[in-house]
């Protein structure tokens, strides 16, 4: 009988946690519904002045293995790859160029587009590689 006349030292704080649940429910539901935007007359702008300001646009010159030469999958010569970054450079100084030769390709090509590219100042050159098969 001794075990029915024991005291219980615990604490049940189940109904407590479930209180505190409704009442954070509670705030979250009234602090969201309270909060409202103040209406404005915004001003507008001239179609002049909304112009779309677009990033730089990455050209990407691609050398194959038979040695031709592509701009954005257009084929170029060298004359039209350096009449067609002249116009790019004019219309921004720092146009962003990838350049991709096939692993089997001429290095000569490869410093051909570097050339064209060094004569119209573009500095942003990036040079396309794969990672090794190794894992490394």
């Amino acid at each position: 009988m001794a075990s029915s006349e024991s005291n219980y030292d615990d604490i049940n704080v189940t109904p407590m946690v479930d209180l505190y649940l409704v009442l954070l429910l509670i705030f979250i539901i009234m602090t969201t519904a309270g909060v409202q935007g103040v209406k404005v007359n915004l001003p507008s702008a001239s179609k002049s002045a909304a112009k779309k300001m677009e990033e730089p646009k990455t050209q990407a010159i691609t050398i194959d293995t038979s040695g031709k030469i592509k701009l954005n999958a257009v084929g170029v010569t060298l004359d039209e790859l350096d009449s067609k970054l002249k116009a790019l450079v004019a219309a921004n100084k720092d146009v962003p160029v990838v350049v991709r030769g096939d692993g089997q390709n001429q290095y000569q090509g490869i410093m051909d587009v570097l050339d064209v590219l060094g004569r119209n100042n573009i500095s942003q050159i990036g040079l396309a590689t794969q990672a090794p098969k190794g894992g490394k």
